[in-house]
């Protein structure tokens, strides 16, 4: 696994959340890959499902892609991976080609065997009368059910960072 070139201890900050800088894109993807890997598999040799929280953009391409070769090489399996997407443009198709859906299912869920049920992505067709019911009640069932989140950052560096909840 890629070491860090950098561990902060933020034990006294307000956040408390374990921060990890690697040298680049390529190495801090491979680590949270890695990451979420070992937690996927945990949780299949406990029969219990993984509940991850997912972001588009460009900086998590590189995390998807190697999530995909672990997939296909190593038989890292995604049946029992829930995945709940932070955002969605709208109004959008559901399969425009800038919609959020169509990002993850191109980079992500076309490549995997996760059960499309499984995957939970905000609905940017819904008539605008109904938009905050239906925000609202994706941000609840995010909020109970969210295990781990992948999000990312691009400052100087780009960053990928997870947080596993207790």
């Amino acid at each position: 696994m890629p070491k860090p070139i950098e561990t902060f201890d933020l034990a006294d900050s307000f956040e408390k959340i374990p921060v990890k800088i690697f040298e680049d894109l390529y190495q801090g993807s491979l680590y949270a890959a890695k990451t979420i890997a070992n937690l996927i598999r945990e949780r299949q040799s406990d029969d219990e499902n993984v509940v991850l929280g997912l972001a588009t953009g460009s900086t998590p391409k590189t995390l998807y892609a190697e999530l995909v070769r672990m997939h296909k090489e190593d038989g890292l399996s995604f049946k029992n991976v829930i995945t709940f997407n932070l955002d969605e443009y709208y109004p959008i198709d559901h399969d425009a080609l800038q919609s959020y859906n169509c990002y993850m299912q191109r980079h992500l869920f076309d490549h995997i065997d996760i059960d499309p049920n499984n995957v939970h992505i905000p609905n940017g067709e819904l008539p605008k009368e109904k938009v905050k019911q239906h925000c609202t009640e994706y941000e609840l069932c995010k909020c109970w059910v969210l295990g781990t989140m992948v999000t990312s950052v691009s400052m100087s560096q780009a960053r990928v960072f997870i947080q596993e909840r207790d």
